[in-house]
């Protein structure tokens, strides 16, 4: 996948367009007292304006001529000029190469950048589109990363596409997820899920609405604020709305009354060794698994995963810790604790 084009702005060194003026001043000030110098040892008055102005005309070799009094006379005068007028075309040459390389290179590597991730995302199929990278759409990002997901960005905020996706390689578009356009150039059509994570609810309501129109296959997760809006994002074509304060309130109450458990759930999925998830596989119709009772499957001896539940093709109810003649059907979904690579490696037997 395509990295971001734009590098984290504390990481970089001081542009050209700030220093080259800077050094430009100094190199004008120091010559310019050279000359005041020469001019009190040889007894004349020569001021500091007029000393400045003899370097500028110097550096920029503009042949205005010598405007200093006696200069022609003044010992080590013209030899001081002849030095000031190398050293002063050689800043301005590298100068103006510093400053032409920062504008090249910069739009040269922004234009590299959006083609690298145009590239990446037109390749990529059954991805996910997270549209919004604030504190919630971040958080979105990087659990998609660290569970192996290929995942796109949109968000009209390139700043925050910075900040968010630093140390990540995922593409990204800058644009208005609002606008059919924007959710076409990001994949929607081939996608399997759309999160909706912009801070406005009506916002969210209508990139649901339009993800929906686009692609009424997709899953779309979206995040609601106020409870009112939940109804509304449903009926637009949302399969869930995530509530921030209702889930807060949950995990408030919990820390409470089970606190052993959320710091189980916290443990996992904090670590930073290995990745471990409960994770759902769905088992395909050409999978070699169907037909198979769980202890004959394969399953833990192969990827050490540990199946939790079932959920059978069309069925409301999950089926909790089965037992190991449990039967394995085709299109049943499968919940399983384990890492990451482990439910890929499920994937791949499940399809």
């Amino acid at each position: 996948m395509a990295r971001s084009s734009r590098p984290n702005p504390s990481a970089r060194h001081h542009s050209p367009l700030v220093t080259v003026p800077l050094i430009t001043f100094l190199a004008v000030m120091l010559a310019a007292c050279g000359f005041f110098v020469i001019g009190r040892l040889d007894g004349r008055h020569w001021s500091f304006f007029d000393c400045a102005y003899m370097t500028v005309i110097t550096f920029t070799t503009v042949g205005y001529g010598e405007v200093l009094p006696g200069f022609d006379t003044a010992d080590g005068a013209r030899g001081y000029t002849i030095a000031v007028l190398v050293v002063g075309y050689l800043i301005i040459l590298w100068g103006f190469s510093q400053i032409v390389a920062e504008l090249v290179e910069g739009r040269l590597a922004d234009l590299l950048g959006e083609r690298r991730n145009m590239r990446a995302i037109e390749q990529m199929r059954s991805h996910y589109i997270v549209v919004g990278l604030g504190e919630t759409g971040t958080h979105v990002v990087r659990e998609m990363v660290q569970t192996r997901r290929d995942v796109v960005v949109v968000e009209r905020d390139r700043a925050r596409i910075d900040a968010g996706l630093q140390g990540l390689d995922v593409p990204f578009l800058v644009g208005d997820a609002e606008e059919d356009a924007t959710l076409l150039a990001a994949g929607v059509k081939r996608a399997a899920g759309v999160v909706a994570c912009l801070p406005e609810d009506k916002d969210n309501l209508y990139v649901v609405l339009s993800a929906r129109q686009l692609n009424p296959e997709l899953r779309i997760v979206a995040r609601g604020v106020h409870e009112q809006s939940i109804p509304k994002m449903v009926k637009a074509g949302a399969d869930v709305v995530v509530a921030p304060n209702q889930i807060g309130g949950l995990r408030i109450a919990s820390e409470m009354i089970r606190p052993h458990v959320t710091g189980f759930l916290d443990l996992m999925l904090r670590a930073k060794d290995q990745v471990i998830r409960m994770e759902e596989v769905t088992v395909s119709s050409d999978s070699r698994l169907v037909g198979k009772q769980l202890e004959d499957s394969g399953i833990q001896q192969e990827t050490n995963l540990l199946v939790l539940a079932t959920r059978a093709a069309g069925a409301e109810e999950f089926v909790y810790n089965p037992r190991p003649d449990h039967r394995i059907e085709a299109g049943m979904a499968l919940v399983v604790l384990g890492r990451a690579e482990d439910a890929q490696r499920l994937r791949e037997m499940t399809t």
